[in-house]
């Protein structure tokens, strides 16, 4: 069903991929802000691959929660979904760690975080699918 606790989360999660990417900067770079679209003007191809990653993160969220009525397929969706935030957050801090000219690039942005925030929140949505799915067998048992 739709108005359950996963739903939220999984809402959550998409805004956090696909919302706050815009509205968060990643890093400050010589006197300016440096934001996920930013990223696509640069000629390196790891850069580029991070909003698209985020995207892809949010549109992956919202289809989970259209598959409530296959709760296994859901699980794993959001799993997939799992891995492609902690691939995200490996990127973004291996970018981060090897940038050169740490002088011009002394702080960090909260967007570096939105993976983390996002797999917390798959996480806790997985924990109610699996809920769901054991309350769902144990009826199952009773008939």
């Amino acid at each position: 069903m739709i108005q359950r606790i996963q739903t939220v989360y999984l809402v959550l999660a998409a805004i956090v991929s696909g919302g706050l990417i815009f509205a968060f900067s990643l890093w400050t770079q010589a006197d300016r802000n440096v934001y996920v679209l930013d990223l696509f003007a640069g000629s390196d191809l790891k850069l580029k691959l991070v909003p698209v990653l985020f995207i892809v993160s949010a549109v992956m969220a919202l289809i989970s929660i259209f598959l409530f009525t296959n709760r296994k397929l859901q699980f794993v969706l959001n799993r997939i979904t799992i891995l492609i935030n902690l691939f995200l957050l490996g990127l973004l801090l291996y970018y981060l760690l090897m940038l050169p000219g740490e002088m011009e690039i002394s702080e960090k942005g909260i967007g570096v975080f939105l993976p983390i925030v996002n797999v917390l929140l798959l996480v806790l949505a997985n924990k109610a699918i699996q809920k769901d799915e054991n309350l769902v067998k144990s009826v199952d048992r009773l008939r």
